[in-house]
């Protein structure tokens, strides 16, 4: 949080590394971890906690599939002292079978976790209280708005930086999939998500968004047919559309979108 270092999560094969940032802004060496570390199945993000304590690893696994059986999913907690990985504990309801995590956020002041679960089109609900992890979901809430048509796969989740919003992207594979936003208010008292709203992107596979500053602009990044899709954030957490921009990548792909 201090941007002193950098964390990387590689997902085949399944690693994290850090880095140094210099004192210039360059990136330096990488630290060295003296423990063992069990990076789980296809790790896809990793996120230090707001108190730069931590550090969480988002471990996706994989369905089950061309007669392979299920690789569980996981959330691998770390404490983080300068670059230091430490104490490694694993979260995995279930033994993690049915949990497939790709992306978390923080609540800005509550010890909310949101985790989307890409394999499950679904959002969870974790606490985080002094430096421990809930062993499972005090919440867990579906994201589609309808049956999938193809394959049906959640993106990235935001939380507002008021609090009182978390946004998670439904990717779906081809036109007729379900390619939205679906908007939850967030209980105050419970942290519980609660559905107010699915919009459609106008788009194919909103991969990522974000949230502006101000917190009033959302904007999402589809992959197929490279665009973005700008949206007018309401007081109450709702999504308005404004306006696309399609995206000339020539033969490249438009992966991943970040704003600062």
């Amino acid at each position: 949080m201090a941007s002193r270092f950098v964390l990387v999560a590689f997902n085949n094969p399944g690693a994290i590394r850090v880095y140094r940032i210099n004192a210039d802004g360059t990136p330096g060496d990488e630290v060295k971890q003296s423990d063992a570390i069990d990076p789980g199945i296809f790790p896809h993000q990793v996120r230090a906690t707001p108190d730069n304590r931590q550090v969480i690893l988002v471990a996706r696994g994989h369905d089950a599939a061309d007669g392979k059986p299920e690789e569980p999913g996981s959330l691998k907690l770390f404490d983080f002292n300068d670059g230091v990985l430490s104490n490694e504990v694993s979260i995995a309801p279930d033994g993690g079978y049915g949990f497939g995590p790709r992306h978390l956020d923080f609540h800005p002041s509550k010890p909310w976790v949101y985790v989307s679960l890409e394999r499950q089109n679904a959002v969870d609900l974790f606490e985080l209280k002094d430096g421990v992890l809930s062993a499972g979901p005090r919440f867990r809430k579906g994201t589609l708005s309808r049956a999938p048509v193809g394959r049906a796969a959640v993106g990235t989740v935001h939380v507002h930086p008021d609090g009182r919003t978390v946004y998670v992207a439904n990717r779906g594979s081809n036109p007729a999939g379900e390619n939205s936003m679906a908007v939850f208010a967030i209980d105050q008292a419970t942290g519980e998500p609660n559905l107010v709203q699915h919009i459609d992107t106008h788009g194919v596979h909103p991969r990522t968004f974000h949230i502006d500053p101000s917190g009033r602009l959302m904007a999402v990044a589809h992959i197929t047919g490279a665009a973005l899709s700008l949206f007018r954030i309401g007081a109450d957490g709702k999504l308005e559309f404004a306006r696309t921009y399609d995206i000339d990548v020539g033969t490249r792909t438009m992966w991943w979108m970040g704003m600062v």
